[in-house]
């Protein structure tokens, strides 16, 4: 079982290529980033982890920026998206941005999408949070258009595009892997249909882990990766990951400065060292 990080990274907190490079040195696998454009003042929206939402979430750095900076000073950690807001996203700018990234790590994007929660940040990029799954599958089929087709087309009820040119084309082929975040029945069937790995949330019990498993086989779609987003440091947790045959875990790390970073990090690492 390989170990990653999943956390915020703001304007707050330590460095994106502070970050990556210590993650490398400690043998972390990937590092997954989690997206929000903005938070609008209204709170309508009842924040899914409850409570008061964080302010980490007020200040989250763009995605793709962050994730070049550590492909710059990396070389093997995988670069991941956790998740991507796709649903709010223009899907051809995402393409390109995708695309850039893996050419510039060398092949190490791993792109995780889901629809988000935040209704009134949706709404103010003018998605209809009732239409947002049907969007998100239509752009996922999109988007591997794009990516390994030289003229590229579209024609859906959600995106409509004639053919177009786009280069770069991703380095990993066909494309970079498509994970899909979310438990719910649409976003399983999302999964099976269009991703290449599940990115379920740390509540998920292994039998709940190991039940999705034997559907995707009964689909057709066997040996499916799995990547736990944002675990906790229970050990009976990761060996019960690791039981499931669950292939990564992602560690949710807070956002501290650099220095509280580096420490809860070689907490982690040791963790890690336990259970692969």
């Amino acid at each position: 079982m390989k170990f990653g990080i999943s956390t915020f990274v703001t304007d707050e907190g330590i460095r994106p290529g502070v970050l990556g490079k210590a993650l490398e040195e400690r043998g972390f696998d990937s590092l997954f980033i989690a997206e929000h454009s903005h938070i609008p003042v209204s709170r309508q929206s009842p924040y899914s982890g409850g409570g008061e939402l964080p302010r980490y979430y007020y200040r989250t750095l763009d995605p793709f920026v962050t994730l070049t900076a550590v492909a710059a000073i990396t070389s093997n950690l995988r670069l991941g998206t956790g998740i991507a807001l796709q649903i709010q996203r223009d899907l051809i700018h995402t393409a390109n941005e995708v695309a850039s990234l893996d050419l510039i790590s060398g092949g190490r994007v791993d792109f995780g999408v889901g629809v988000g929660w935040n209704f009134e940040e949706m709404r103010n990029h003018g998605t209809d949070p009732r239409t947002r799954g049907a969007l998100l599958n239509e752009q996922l089929a999109a988007l591997k258009e794009i990516w390994t087709k030289d003229e590229a087309e579209y024609h859906g009820k959600q995106v409509d595009f004639d053919p177009i040119f786009l280069w770069p084309k991703p380095v990993q082929r066909p494309h970079p892997p498509i994970y899909v975040g979310g438990e719910s029945k649409a976003a399983l069937d999302r999964l099976a249909k269009h991703g290449d790995g599940w990115l379920p949330r740390a509540q998920t019990s292994p039998d709940e882990l190991r039940r999705v498993r034997e559907w995707l086989a009964e689909q057709g779609r066997d040996r499916v990766p799995f990547a736990i987003f944002g675990a906790g440091r229970d050990r009976d947790t990761l060996n019960g990951y690791l039981e499931a045959e669950v292939d990564q875990v992602t560690f949710l790390l807070a956002t501290q400065p650099e220095a509280e970073t580096l420490r809860e990090l070689d907490e982690l690492a040791a963790l890690a060292d336990g259970h692969r």
